[in-house]
C-alpha cells in the first residue's frame, strides 16, 4: 500500500517537476532566439541591399508559416 502512494506522490512530483523545467527551458530558448518577425525580415533585406515592400515583406511571411506548418508535420 505505501508502495502505491509513493509511486503516485512520485509520478505527481516528476510530472510537476517536468512541466516547469520544460516551461523555463522554452522561456529561455525564445529569449535567445526570437521567432521572426516583418521588422527583422525587413532589416535583413535591406541589409542585403533591397528596398522591400510591405506587399513583398507580407508574402514572405507567409511563405515561412507556410514552410513551418509543411516541417511541423
Amino acid at each position: 500500500m505505501m508502495f502505491a502512494i509513493g509511486l503516485i506522490v512520485g509520478l505527481l512530483a516528476g510530472g510537476a517537476a517536468g512541466f516547469f523545467g520544460a516551461r523555463a527551458y522554452m522561456k529561455k530558448y525564445f529569449q535567445d532566439n526570437p521567432p521572426v518577425n516583418e521588422e527583422m525580415l525587413q532589416t535583413m533585406m535591406m541589409s542585403m541591399g533591397q528596398k522591400p515592400s510591405q506587399k513583398k515583406l507580407n508574402q514572405m511571411m507567409a511563405q515561412m508559416k507556410q514552410a513551418q506548418k509543411r516541417s511541423a508535420k
